[in-house]
């Protein structure tokens, strides 16, 4: 929880700092970036920022090639070497993502997923975005997953907005409203 906070604090500084040079998108584009790489467990890049047996100046060296290899600016740059200095490396990717929520709220971007029983075609995949941007004002990017459980129909999520159309749920309905009776 505190590393939420937290990641939410530098996001913050570094979205109004975007804001102020017009270049939120450039520095969210990098942030996501430099995150991805820390899952990648071939490039051991988290160890190299993060380890407190590497010296600071060697740190600083690692993150200034990843900035140099990012094509950030000086802004962006200073940022990183922020992080290092403070030692909240390990909270980059939490600030990434904080930065992408608050970009994907300023432009009334909403994401969601789909579910449902097989795999939905493009056609159908459209409507339903379209539908849900009616419902929500917002532009919906969703994400499909197919889960056959659900038997038929689609449950479509986006934030705390949730319709569920499946057959399962319509069975569970039906099965409590038969017991209701009894």
């Amino acid at each position: 929880m505190k590393q939420l906070i937290l990641a939410k604090r530098y996001a913050k500084a570094i979205f109004s700092l975007g804001k102020e040079q017009g270049k939120v998108e450039a520095y969210a584009d990098t942030l996501n970036g430099i995150a991805d790489l820390f899952g990648d467990q071939e490039l051991e890049l988290e160890d190299a920022l993060t380890n407190p047996l590497y010296p600071l100046e060697a740190r600083q060296k690692v993150m200034a090639k990843v900035s140099e290899a990012a094509a950030a600016d000086t802004v962006m740059t200073s940022f990183l070497n922020l992080l290092i200095e403070k030692k909240r490396v390990d909270v980059l990717p939490e600030i990434a993502s904080a930065v992408q929520e608050m970009l994907d709220s300023e432009e009334n971007i909403s994401h969601g997923s789909v579910t449902s029983a097989i795999e939905i075609d493009s056609g159908l995949l459209g409507k339903i975005q379209a539908t849900l941007e009616k419902i929500t004002g917002n532009k919906v990017i969703l994400e499909t997953q197919v889960d056959p459980s659900i038997i038929g129909g689609i449950v479509a999520k986006v934030g705390d907005l949730v319709l569920d159309g499946s057959i399962r749920t319509q069975l569970n309905g039906l099965k409590e409203s038969i017991k209701g009776r009894e």
